[in-house]
């Protein structure tokens, strides 16, 4: 940053020193980090949106400051922190961890330009007006975290092909939620006729009343659905899985990192990289009407081949040639 402060004496220069520090604290932007989800859990995707942000020129503490606000799964909380943004009048705010922080960020104003990352279709969800022209103040990340829930359950099926009973656990509180439980509705009818059920869980002790339902209803399997709140429960999703031996996908490759049996979806880290890419690219002046939004090249299969063996299963070699296999 360029720092020219004229002292004219030494007296005036006492006095020029913190009127040119409040000065350049000022001119410093500062980014509104929004997110449904937790700080705990997001680790690896801040260092990604940062590392973005350095491809730029950008600096957390240098050049540029960050105001983080986390709704830990509690979406009703978004509309509020995001407003306290605005209030703060943020350069930029970047609105993560599911769809609900976009939607709350583009509510709350028309103006501060907004850098969403969102796994379902942003047009569909009246956040831009096209992928290749967004309009207005927002842009961003889509990817296809939702759409490839048909995909899921097919690469879930291929794993655990006798599987009958299928069940599907989903966030209610997420805007896409319903959507969700229709593509795998169709995909399970149109694919393999299996027995799908939804089972509802907003809060840590409703995933455990899920996985004793599962128990219930005789589960084979179980997909889980995209969404942060789960995202930021990972371990206590794959404990019980483990516990209940019953064999689930999910979205990220943390979830079989940690012991999951498998996922598919997009790298988180890549999308935030992005999303640190494009907020850089504002702060030099880009405006969000003019940027597409970014769609991920690459989608990775992960299976944990020593869950897959405590679960008594063999990776077929259809899915070996696809995956990545870890233990």
């Amino acid at each position: 940053m360029d720092r020219r402060t004229f002292i004219g004496s030494f007296g005036g220069g006492l006095l020029a020193l913190p009127l040119a520090a409040r000065a350049q604290k000022s001119a410093t932007p500062v980014i509104g980090f929004l997110s449904g989800a937790s700080r705990a859990q997001w680790t690896a995707n801040v260092a990604g949106f940062r590392q973005g942000l350095n491809e730029t020129g950008y600096e957390e503490g240098k050049n540029v400051g960050i105001e983080f606000r986390w709704a830990e799964g509690h979406y009703e909380r978004l509309p509020a922190l995001a407003a306290d943004l605005v209030r703060r009048r943020v350069a930029i705010i970047v609105a993560t961890g599911g769809s609900s922080s976009a939607l709350a960020a583009k509510a709350a104003t028309s103006t501060i330009p907004v850098v969403f990352t969102v796994g379902v279709d942003p047009v569909e969800l009246g956040l831009v007006a096209g992928l290749g022209q967004p309009g207005g103040n927002v842009t961003g990340v889509s990817f296809f975290a939702f759409a490839l829930v048909a995909k899921r359950l097919e690469f879930l099926h291929e794993l655990v092909p006798k599987a009958t009973v299928i069940a599907l656990l989903i966030n209610p509180n997420s805007v896409a939620a319903e959507s969700t439980v229709r593509e795998v509705q169709d995909a399970g009818a149109r694919l393999f006729r299996q027995q799908l059920h939804v089972l509802r869980a907003r809060t840590e002790q409703d995933i455990d009343a899920a996985f004793a339902t599962l128990v219930q209803l005789r589960a084979d399997a179980l997909v889980v659905d995209p969404d942060p709140f789960f995202n930021v429960r990972r371990e206590q999703l794959v404990s019980l899985a483990a516990r209940h031996a019953m064999p689930a996908i999910f979205e990220l490759r943390e979830f079989v990192t940690a012991g999951g049996l498998m996922s598919y979806g997009a790298s988180l880290v890549e999308v935030y990289r992005q999303a640190g890419i494009y907020t850089g690219k504002i702060l030099q002046g880009a405006k969000p009407a003019d940027l597409p939004v970014v769609q991920p090249t690459k989608v990775e299969l992960v299976i944990n081949a020593k869950t897959a063996r405590a679960l008594g299963l063999t990776i077929p070699q259809s899915l070996r040639v696809l995956a990545e296999v870890i233990e």
